[in-house]
């Protein structure tokens, strides 16, 4: 075992590919079928939006049966079905001439994303590393944003030139491709079942790998600072996705489709440069005031969008809205990683997702809502700067995110050294 390597750092790798090739197919490339769907169909922008918010709900619920299933199994069974399910619904997604068949179809696509997401793998990466941590989770979310980098570009000139129709079965083979053989081959569900432990060290011979500390759900889900950071991503994140699911068709109007087409290149871009480099001050700022900061900054980048007419202008707030979320998507993982352990991490994100469903799906909806009736984005984007600005708000009020500590078992257990990772 001494001559062993780490598997962290593949694990972390294998959570980066899925997570790129997963969120750029659907949570970047929502956008770009939406798009599509309005060119193609000519239907209102509100009810594609709602296929969304469907999409958005399915996977908050589905989540949390996500979570208990991979605290009972091997997670990479679950991640192996939803990695299937998704891209056969991705591949159906061009046949939808119904607007009921295209929600259907994003209730089915939803639970591909939702068993192989952020859930499963932040919740692999969070057993895998502990003082680590945040740089392990930046890392690996940051596929979210290289998904939207490199994918959600293809998926959008490809529909371009082809049609939804031809493009989605490509798409879901690419989908395929780039999640169920790196799942099976280079994801491991827990270090102590190899006989690791958290960021390197292994157990001495003969000595029993703890199970995961932390505090116990029962507790941790009452407790002020979940609450509170629970209902600040509700507001945050319906602000954020709302932004984002529009985001197309806004630079689409404003400076053409060439432009479009790079707007969510933009923002992953972005993403990935914020999130490096958060993850890697995280631990050395005042995690709630980080996170406040983030939510004032992504709420005034959204108010100036609603006024940017300009390209430049409007790549501008762009650049700066990437940025946000690059960090907000991160935080909502570190923060309750750091602040309640490992014991029921899985649990305790699904639950606080599946409420902030209620943002991540109706924030569309919402802005696809007012674009109808007002007949501009202005009013759209000014309304979801102020959800993220309350949203903050209510952050502030978690108090602060202390460390979680069980240094009784930390100093029982002997460990034969480090391999560092």
């Amino acid at each position: 075992m001494a001559a062993a390597r780490f598997p962290g750092r593949m694990v972390v790798a294998g959570c980066f590919i899925t997570l790129m090739t997963t969120s750029g197919l659907s949570f970047y490339g929502l956008a770009v079928y939406l798009n599509a769907f309005s060119n193609e169909r000519g239907w209102s922008l509100s009810s594609i939006s709602l296929a969304s918010t469907v999409f958005f709900v399915s996977s908050g619920v589905l989540g949390y049966f996500v979570a208990k299933l991979i605290a009972r199994f091997d997670a990479r069974r679950v991640m192996v079905a939803g990695a299937i399910v998704g891209a056969v619904a991705l591949a159906l997604l061009g046949q939808a001439h119904e607007r009921w068949q295209l929600y259907l179809i994003y209730a089915v696509f939803a639970f591909g994303f939702g068993a192989a997401g952020l859930i499963p793998t932040t919740t692999v990466v969070t057993r895998w590393y502990q003082s680590g941590r945040a740089v392990a989770l930046a890392v690996t979310s940051t596929g979210l944003s290289v998904g939207g980098m490199v994918l959600t570009p293809i998926a959008k000139w490809l529909s371009d030139a082809v049609g939804l129709a031809k493009a989605s079965p490509i798409l879901a083979i690419v989908w395929l491709v780039g999640t169920v053989p790196v799942i099976v081959f280079m994801i491991k569900p827990a270090p102590q079942a190899m006989g690791w432990l958290p960021d390197g060290a292994h157990v001495e011979r003969n000595v029993v790998p703890p199970a995961p500390t932390g505090e116990l759900f029962a507790t941790a889900w009452r407790s002020r600072f979940f609450r509170s950071m629970t209902v600040a991503y509700v507001l945050i994140m319906a602000a954020q996705v709302g932004g984002l699911q529009q985001i197309v068709k806004l630079t689409q109007e404003r400076a053409g489709p060439v432009a479009a087409a790079f707007a969510t290149f933009a923002v992953a871009a972005m993403s990935v440069v914020a999130r490096l480099a958060g993850g890697r001050m995280v631990n050395r700022l005042p995690m709630t005031a980080f996170a406040v900061g983030l939510g004032l900054t992504q709420g005034a980048s959204l108010v100036l969008m609603a006024f940017s007419y300009w390209t430049w202008a409007l790549f501008g707030t762009i650049l700066v809205f990437g940025a946000t979320i690059g960090n907000i998507v991160l935080m909502q993982s570190v923060l309750i990683g750091h602040h309640f352990g490992v014991r029921d991490y899985g649990r305790l994100f699904s639950v606080s997702r599946l409420f902030v469903v209620v943002g991540t799906a109706g924030g569309p909806f919402l802005l696809g809502w007012l674009y109808d009736v007002t007949g501009s984005y202005e009013v759209p984007y000014i309304i979801a700067g102020a959800l993220s600005v309350s949203g903050a708000v209510v952050m502030s009020l978690a108090g602060r995110a202390t460390e979680y500590r069980d240094d009784a078992m930390a100093s029982e257990l002997p460990v034969a050294g480090n391999e560092g990772g």
